[in-house]
């Protein structure tokens, strides 16, 4: 009604009311009355906004690429931002014009501009993997910037959620990726077959090992049963020689006995000899018939045997001699020629 209004704003929207080309008042969350003639409202949304934004660049090696991702924004100086951009609105809280989108494309653009050198030295398998390093390019650049600082804005944080290469590129590597894959998988195969035969090598290592040492023990075991019988011939051969050596003084201690003895005997012998020689001496050049008459023996028998020697030795001086048979009967009978036969 003549031209006043009534206005009402949330509390994360920041109004500026000129009136006649002076501020009448600022804050937010206002509502107020105003003469709609000689009154222009500001209204500039203080909350924060998150821009998605979808771009596109070239890498290194002329592949182009897009970049999905979003960008999240207040406006913390209202009045800075009110004088460079136009955010009036009508009496029914609607934007006169629609500068919102503006200052979207303008970070937007900024972002782009941070992004486009990085991007542009890196390959595109490198840029496919390095979205945590174009979010913080794109961070640092906003940040950096002189542009976005005076139109008041402040950013809160960037997101990259997609790196992408066109269709084509991507079925290509895709391809190469599952060609890898497959190597890899061979190489796994392969090492994993490389590692078993090693596994085996050096099992049968093991056992050749083994198999050795075992020999060498048995060579060992032999060596000192060898030397145990070498010592023990050793010992028996030096027994032996003992034993020998034993016989052998005995059979010199009985030679010298045996040659003791003979000695001795010979010596007894000679003795005996002597004596016996020196006994007989003195009748060994006497006569028998004295010999015999010094035995004196009184038997008839010898005598009569004197008699037949006597006579036999001087044959030739007797003629005629009559022995009859009971004289030798008689001679023979006789108690003491009978005792002489029988001896």
């Amino acid at each position: 009604m003549l031209g006043i209004k009534h206005i009402k704003f949330d509390s994360m929207t920041h109004v500026i009311h000129h009136k006649n080309g002076k501020i009448k008042k600022d804050g937010r969350g206002l509502s107020f009355f105003y003469f709609a003639p000689n009154s222009s409202i500001v209204a500039v949304p203080v909350s924060s906004n998150n821009l998605p934004f979808v771009f596109n660049e070239s890498t290194s090696d002329y592949q182009t690429i897009t970049i999905q991702g979003q960008i999240s924004y207040k406006i913390s100086q209202p009045k800075t931002l009110a004088n460079v951009l136009d955010f009036t609105v009508d009496e029914k809280g609607q934007y006169k014009k629609n500068d919102i989108e503006k200052l979207g494309q303008s970070i937007i653009n900024q972002a782009h501009t941070s992004t486009s050198s990085y991007i542009h030295n890196i390959t595109l398998k490198e840029s496919i993997r390095s979205a945590k390093a174009i979010e913080e390019k794109i961070l640092e650049g906003l940040q950096a910037s002189q542009s976005i600082a005076l139109l008041g804005i402040e950013i809160l944080g960037t997101n990259v959620l997609a790196v992408n290469a066109t269709p084509e590129m991507t079925r290509a590597l895709e391809t190469d990726t599952r060609e890898k894959i497959e190597q890899e998988a061979d190489q796994a195969i392969y090492t994993r077959r490389n590692f078993a035969v090693e596994q085996e090598r050096k099992i049968k290592e093991s056992e050749l090992n083994t198999e050795i040492a075992v020999a060498e023990k048995y060579k060992q075991i032999t060596e000192k049963k060898m030397e145990s019988d070498v010592l023990k011939a050793e010992n028996k051969r030096q027994l032996r020689e003992m034993d020998i050596a034993a016989d052998i003084a005995i059979e010199n201690q009985r030679k010298n006995l045996v040659e003791q003895k003979a000695e001795n005997d010979k010596l007894e012998a000679l003795t005996q000899g002597f004596v016996t020689e020196t006994t007989l001496k003195p009748y060994r050049d006497m006569d028998w018939k004295i010999l015999t008459a010094l035995n004196n023996n009184t038997d008839a028998g010898f005598q009569i045997s004197l008699a037949f020697r006597e006579m036999a030795e001087n044959a030739n001086k007797i003629g005629n001699l009559n022995v009859t048979p009971d004289l030798l009967d008689t001679i023979i009978s006789k108690p003491g020629s009978a005792n002489r036969n029988k001896s």
